[in-house]
């Protein structure tokens, strides 16, 4: 049973006049406080989770999110920012008695500064909207997970998201230039800018990936890049697991960094061939798809180098996109393998961690050996090239004791990763799925140093409490750090 915090009741006995506060900063239809509508916010990608917010608000403006965040924290009210909701690790799942914050009518692209290669957004843009609106241009914004075309940026800061071209050109940290935020006390604060770098401490860093427990994003600057000249993808069938993963980390040993390259087994490829019809390789246990971009001579000779190795480990089908319609199709049933895996099960529970490329092979074959003690099955979806893990846990909800079965299956999974030399995650954050398995990668002293960085931001615990860390902040108890106008002190420290 999910542990949540406990529901302070002297905060439901105000409700409404905390509704009548809100509404006199978020006016109009800003504040939803209807049971039927607040159903529609109750959990996020993470569905095996729901729990109503005690109401929904919907701001509009920067002053708004300050006004309203001021409020909450001057009246002892909790609150949980959210963006599209498709996170899938339960970051934005309401609080019974807090305030849902959706960023949802943030949806401006505000500027797209060609010059200087970037474009200023608010956070309630879709991620393939900013490419899409640069396309013309000759620029794209290059983090794609899989939901690019419904998951928001502002979403994307909060969880680092990732996606299939994140090996070569990085994740959402590595993309973002500057933020504007408002912490839990209503300050408005910028960090970062246009610049590729800023001095002082690297505040930008520790607010991407944060999972709304520090701040709320109200506005991103991103970095555009040039779209390649050229870019073709070779689809590689292979008779074993084992042989597509050793053929992952020899293609980066012999010095080559593919523009993407992914990997599907068995269930997972027919579930997406059946749904998409991209001409995937039936035979085979595994099937590598893997870019190469750039000038077209280079392109065609990474092209044969990355065939050649293929061979080395017993491909049994190597075929290499002749157009971009037909790049696109390949790259469409990968895009698309999540939703088709509801074709092969009633439910699926959708797990991330991240391994070193070097152990894909052996964390592949213990995962079929717990298939078999837990008596169900996986399809395995993920980013090889960086090790990113995306195994799909194949369960039914309406058989008693099979969802708590998926959700063991998925945490020795990630005791596996980390035991191995990984993570417990590589973009879908921590939230609530993997809280309590903190533990099994950080001690004692690292968890109370990051919740020491937490408080400095928001001293109440106000901001998403009950996600990332196994228990609550206990802010009162630990050294302090402090935060005003974009400066960390901490005097509780020692000197040196």
């Amino acid at each position: 049973m999910l542990r949540m915090p406990a529901p302070d009741q002297a905060v439901l006995a105000r409700r409404g006049e905390i509704v009548a506060a809100l509404r006199r900063i978020v006016p109009g239809e800003g504040v939803i406080e209807s049971e039927a509508e607040r159903r529609a916010f109750e959990s996020d990608g993470l569905t095996a989770y729901a729990q109503a917010p005690m109401l929904v608000v919907l701001p509009q403006t920067t002053a708004e999110v300050s006004a309203v965040l001021a409020y909450c924290q001057q009246n002892g009210v909790r609150v949980v920012p959210r963006g599209a909701g498709t996170s899938l690790s339960g970051g934005a799942l309401p609080l019974a008695d807090g305030v849902l914050l959706g960023m949802g009518k943030f949806k401006r692209i505000l500027e797209i500064d060609e010059a200087n290669r970037c474009a200023v957004v608010q956070p309630g843009v879709t991620n393939l909207a900013i490419s899409e609106a640069v396309a013309g241009r000759g620029l794209y914004y290059a983090p794609d997970p899989s939901s690019q075309i419904a998951c928001t940026i502002g979403g994307n800061v909060a969880e680092n998201s990732g996606g299939v071209h994140c090996l070569k050109y990085g994740l959402t940290t590595n993309n973002v230039l500057g933020i504007e935020m408002v912490t839990m006390a209503g300050e408005v604060l910028r960090l970062g800018g246009k610049q590729y770098d800023a001095g002082g401490y690297d505040l930008l860093g520790v607010m991407v990936g944060s999972e709304g427990l520090l701040g709320v994003v109200t506005e991103v600057t991103v970095r555009l890049l040039p779209r390649p000249p050229g870019a073709r993808a070779l689809l590689v069938g292979f008779p074993s697991i084992e042989g597509a993963g050793e053929c992952v980390a020899a293609i980066i040993a012999a010095g080559i960094i593919p523009g993407g390259m992914e990997m599907m087994d068995k269930p997972a490829i027919a579930a997406a061939e059946a749904f998409v019809h991209a001409g995937y390789p039936l035979d085979g246990e595994a099937l590598l798809i893997v870019e190469l971009d750039g000038c077209a001579a280079e392109v065609d000779h990474l092209i044969a180098t990355v065939a050649a190795i293929t061979e080395r480990f017993g491909a049994t089908s190597c075929r290499a996109s002749t157009s971009e319609a037909e790049r696109l199709l390949f790259w469409a049933g990968r895009k698309a393998a999540f939703p088709a895996v509801g074709r092969i099960s009633p439910d699926y529970y959708c797990m991330d961690g991240t391994i070193p490329r070097k152990r894909l092979a052996e964390v592949l074959g213990r995962m079929r050996q717990m298939e078999a003690r837990y008596g169900l099955r996986v399809a395995n979806v993920f980013h090889a090239g960086d090790g990113n893990l995306h195994p799909l846990i194949l369960y039914d909800a309406n058989v008693p004791g099979e969802l708590a079965r998926a959700e063991e299956f998925g945490a020795d999974i990630l005791r596996l990763c980390v035991e191995v030399g990984g993570v417990l995650t590589g973009e879908h954050g921590v939230g609530v799925e993997k809280r309590d398995l903190m533990g099994t990668m950080f001690g004692k002293p690292d968890l109370d140093q990051q919740q020491r960085l937490k408080c400095a931001f928001d001293p109440a615990a106000l901001l998403n409490p009950g996600k990332v860390f196994p228990e609550l902040c206990r802010c009162a108890e630990l050294g302090k750090m402090h935060i005003h106008a974009g400066q960390v002190r901490f005097p509780d420290l020692p000197r040196f």
